[in-house]
């Protein structure tokens, strides 16, 4: 990547304040960033840091006034998120992999890989598969028997997607995560032991999915688990057996969802949240980090906070009445003291 803030001013249609002619080689982190790296203010709590920014040229928003003087060339935006994730995916969000079949790597004779399809050294694919065109699959990846996966699809080190699980088109799934492992079935015995059920379904991500790094994603019982299209989930997750998450929902590192819980579309679920069995969630709810979800939420677009959940307002109202409680403590115990001198 090289290019001038002029030429950058055009790609995104903004304004110019500076050196038409700076050079942009690469991006920078607002408070790290050097000469040739291009950098970016959205938030306000970094904004002493555009003062000091050595990069050569700031991303701005078009109502940003500099309350000092900043060196590097402004480009003012309409939106700055949105232009800098153009930015790093026009420049940078290209994928390289080896052309073809590695000569180390195992393809069946009885799987279908389409033209133009990348497999990497040592990686597996089984009987029965199905590989779409353009996919791109990275060296030490497993696709067991019967798997099917979309097009333009890419598959990081290390992926596993054990038998008859489906992938959509234009998915990506990040190092070591496991799609289509057992769910987690045992049946008591008399004996104290457990009977292992089969887990007979399987895993389905429907298109634009992406999964994090070490995530897991169990099969079915019966039936399918479902990740539908466009959902994002984060490193580290599970998802238990015959789960459902809607359509654009995003989860952050470290959820997890029991087995049968339904959650809907344009959910946003914070980092460490945990979702009981069996439940339900509607379309738009939004759950903060570490909270415990034990019930159903059948309100759309609502926010909820805390373990088990509260309402979110409800909760910060809780939550700081309890943060008060050691104060009233001690100050009941000083009034029951001066009421037992008194008696």
């Amino acid at each position: 990547m090289q290019i001038t803030a002029a030429q950058l001013c055009h790609i995104l249609k903004g304004e110019i304040i500076g050196d038409p002619e700076a050079v942009v080689r690469r991006p920078g982190k607002i408070e790290e960033a050097g000469p040739g790296e291009i950098t970016f203010l959205a938030n306000p709590k970094y904004e002493p840091f555009a003062y000091t920014t050595k990069a050569s040229v700031i991303l701005v928003s078009r109502d940003f006034e500099p309350r000092e003087a900043v060196s590097a060339t402004m480009i003012r935006v309409d939106d700055v998120y949105a232009s800098i994730t153009f930015l790093l995916n026009e420049f940078g969000g290209k994928v390289e992999a080896q052309e073809g079949i590695s000569g180390q790597a195992f393809v069946h004779n009885r799987a279908d890989v389409a033209k133009g399809v990348s497999v990497g050294h040592f990686s597996v694919v089984e009987e029965g598969a199905n590989i779409g065109e353009g996919t791109i699959i990275f060296p030490q990846v497993y696709i067991g028997k019967g798997v099917q996966v979309g097009k333009n699809c890419i598959l990081y080190p290390g992926t596993k997607i054990n038998r008859d699980c489906v992938i959509g088109n234009n998915c990506i799934i990040n190092s070591n995560a496991v799609i289509g492992s057992d769910g987690f079935g045992f049946a008591p015995k008399e004996d104290g032991t457990y009977q292992k059920i089969a887990q007979t379904g399987n895993v389905i991500l429907e298109d634009d999915v992406e999964v994090g790094a070490n995530t897991s994603i169990d099969r079915a019982t019966m039936g399918s688990t479902i990740i539908r299209k466009g959902v994002k989930l984060d490193n580290l997750i599970m998802v238990a057996h015959n789960v459902e998450i809607g359509a654009n929902t995003v989860v952050a590192a470290q959820a997890g969802f029991a087995g049968s819980s339904k959650i809907g579309d344009r959910c946003m679920i914070g980092g460490q949240a945990g979702f009981v069995g069996h439940i339900q969630v509607a379309d738009g709810v939004k759950v903060q980090a570490q909270s415990g979800v034990n019930k159903n939420i059948n309100q759309a677009d609502s926010a909820w906070y805390g373990s088990p959940i509260l309402p979110y307002n409800d909760y910060l109202r809780s939550y700081a009445a309890f943060r008060k409680l050691p104060a009233l403590m001690k100050r009941i115990s000083e009034l029951e003291k001066k009421l037992k001198d008194k008696g």
